[in-house]
């Protein structure tokens, strides 16, 4: 079977699974020595049909919050679209894109994800143990009360209620540290970004702020950037890194 995939963290996750992958978009990325000789046919918001054509697929994958509804209403041929929420659900949908693409091995890390939900959450231990830290951005205080992750600036936005990447850090056992924010991706004002009580996570993706650990030094900001790919690839690499901290 012959698949585009317009998802990035699945096209990895298909690509290790054995999975024909002919088409992707310029995000994905990874694994890196297999995804330089697929084609690209565009980004996750928008694909060129014509490029894909030359591709001849015989499906195209979406998901519902990295792409945009727009895509799959114009695709013209047979797609699938997962519905990422949590970490609860990415076995299921993994096991149900499986049955679709006809992959053993795709299937078999559905079941994987779905035993290792069921695991305790990991215990929190101290702020200089954060997965994913690429930087530290101060000397660590002990008295954290609050975390937020961040993804943008101008505005600041951060991760709210439902979704991947809130489940991540609660499985990662900052549950009660979480922000608590009513929307998925709430704009966060200047006062919300200065509290003394607050330790941020910098995402180094969608928002590149690993190129700007400088600034964020220079301000004076509590926290670290950390690995965006940990916390928001649902799929092959957030399961492995689940995995390798939940079994610590």
């Amino acid at each position: 079977m012959r698949v585009i995939c317009l998802v990035p963290s699945l096209t990895e996750t298909l690509i290790e699974c054995g999975v024909n992958v002919v088409g992707r978009t310029r995000f994905c990325i990874h694994p890196k020595d297999e995804i330089e000789n697929i084609v690209k046919v565009g980004g996750t918001k928008g694909v060129s049909w014509q490029r894909c054509a030359q591709l001849n697929p015989d499906i195209v994958v979406f998901d519902r919050e990295e792409n945009i509804k727009s895509m799959a209403e114009e695709c013209p041929y047979e797609w699938a679209a997962t519905h990422i929420t949590s970490v609860n659900n990415v076995g299921d949908e993994l096991i149900k894109l499986a049955q679709i693409l006809h992959s053993d091995a795709l299937n078999k890390l559905g079941q994987d994800w779905n035993s290792l939900a069921t695991l305790p959450d990991r215990q929190f231990t101290t702020w200089n143990d954060v997965p994913g830290a690429l930087t530290y951005l101060d000397n660590l205080q002990t008295d954290y009360k609050r975390l937020e992750y961040i993804i943008w600036r101008e505005p600041w936005m951060a991760v709210g209620a439902d979704t991947f990447i809130t489940s991540m850090l609660q499985k990662l056992g900052f549950g009660t540290y979480l922000a608590e924010h009513p929307s998925a991706y709430p704009e966060l004002s200047d006062q919300d970004m200065s509290r003394d009580d607050t330790f941020y996570l910098f995402s180094s993706e969608p928002y590149p702020f690993g190129k700007h650990q400088k600034q964020l030094i220079e301000e004076n900001f509590n926290g670290a950037i950390v690995d965006g790919e940990v916390y928001s690839w649902f799929g092959i690499r957030s399961y492995k890194s689940l995995a390798s901290y939940l079994h610590e």
